[in-house]
């Protein structure tokens, strides 16, 4: 997973983790983002797309956001999984159907027309993104 490119790795999140999360999400959100998480339980690297960087949240960051309801109220139906850095969230657009595009969206600007950008239509797709910066 993610070879031959840039991601500073963790240590992968525990089966446990990943169990507490996955209930919480309501939805089947794809397998290939709990396998990034026993990977990686967190990590980073270059997006070949806007915003051009993933922070991507550990299991559990994601799950407690979850649990809080943080973005729940001004970003509904967005489940977020990590961020830029930079101001800017990346998570799973559960609008959609799945298999749940990946978005990135302004942190600050709570218009969901203005502010969300497709990065991929798939965390599949998503996945051949990671880790390059070759825009």
């Amino acid at each position: 997973m993610l070879q031959n490119r840039e991601w500073h790795k963790v240590e992968g999140a525990s089966a446990n983790a990943i169990a507490a999360l996955k209930s919480l999400v309501p939805v089947d959100l794809p397998e290939s983002y709990y396998l990034l998480l026993a990977f990686s339980n967190g990590g980073e690297g270059p997006l070949a797309v806007q915003p051009l960087w993933l922070q991507l949240y550990p299991a559990e960051e994601a799950a407690q956001i979850q649990r809080e309801g943080t973005f729940r109220e001004v970003f509904e139906g967005l489940f977020v999984i990590g961020g830029n850095g930079g101001g800017e969230a990346v998570a799973f657009d559960l609008r959609e159907n799945a298999p749940y595009p990946v978005v990135a969206f302004d942190m600050t600007n709570i218009d969901l027309q203005q502010s969300i950008r497709p990065i991929a239509p798939s965390f599949d797709a998503a996945m051949d993104l990671i880790g390059r910066d070759d825009q």
